[in-house]
């Protein structure tokens, strides 16, 4: 029994393996489906193989759950992979929902933070003073992006036992009270993945009627009735389309390049029918 349980528990040879497999393998089999999420399993593999080996059913639900949906920006998604190991060591195959809502909770807001960190004023500050320094023939130039790179991986690692600390302390601290933290993650979630429609889609109409010397714009009537209520349409056409059994990524990709062409043209297509009655 003893052995049996000490199996089951995590070491740190395999959250140092979730922590390689996130700086190397995140992205691999990235899909506009899943996104990471083929790659976030592969990265967390070595936990649940720890953690069931010997419950083949268990790794099925476990492993069926972590193909989800997930993005984020890379260098954040150690928070993430580690309070996930923690929640699945603390909790079991159980945690589903949990971890579940912290993934789709986290990844949004910490996608903000990390491409704002991590890419936009990490390129700008680190790559613009090492090009000058380059530019002036001081080798230091070639040094300095080597040196910060090794602080980001240092900060990554860091983030992964943070994340997992935290995980623990949120599966033993607060077990009783899950619900409610799991309810509120996922309300952040979708609203981050609600705040995201207006500002990745930007469908505008230029259909127009003309009623004697007036001219109404559909897009202006549209957005007093509901601001960007077109790309809302589209989003909401997506998801009631991927229901269909038949319907999957690549199909729903077709289906909305030949809906641009008919809306982008839909002005024409009136006029041309409007001329022929």
């Amino acid at each position: 029994m003893a052995n049996q349980t000490e199996s089951t528990k995590l070491t740190k040879q395999d959250i140092k393996k979730v922590y390689i497999r996130n700086l190397f393998a995140l992205q691999f089999g990235w899909n506009y489906e899943k996104m990471q999420g083929l790659g976030y399993a592969y990265v967390i593999m070595p936990v649940l193989k720890r953690l069931y080996k010997n419950d083949p059913e268990k790794m099925k639900k476990a492993l069926k759950m972590q193909l989800s949906y997930f993005n984020t920006t890379p260098a954040m998604a150690h928070l993430i992979t580690g309070a996930d190991m923690a929640l699945e060591e603390e909790l079991g195959v159980e945690s589903e929902e949990t971890v579940m809502a912290v993934k789709t909770g986290l990844m949004g807001p910490l996608a903000g933070v990390g491409d704002t960190l991590f890419i936009a004023i990490y390129r700008a500050i680190v790559f613009s003073i090492a090009a000058y320094i380059a530019m002036q023939g001081n080798p230091v130039g070639l040094i300095i992006p080597l040196i910060t790179c090794a602080a980001v991986l240092w900060i990554r690692y860091k983030f992964t036992w943070l994340g997992y600390n935290s995980g623990r302390k949120l599966a033993t601290s607060f077990a009783d009270k899950l619900a409610p933290i799991t309810e509120a993650a996922s309300i952040l979630g979708l609203t981050v993945v609600g705040a995201l429609i207006p500002s990745v889609i930007s469908y505008k109409t230029d259909l127009t009627f003309a009623m004697g010397e007036v001219t109404f714009s559909v897009q202006e009537m549209l957005d007093k009735i509901l601001p960007c209520m077109l790309p809302l349409g589209i989003v909401m056409l997506s998801y009631w389309l991927l229901g269909k059994k038949k319907i999957n990524s690549t199909k729903l990709i077709f289906i909305l390049i030949a809906l641009g062409m008919v809306l982008g043209n839909l002005q024409n297509m009136l006029t041309f029918a409007a001329g022929l009655f």
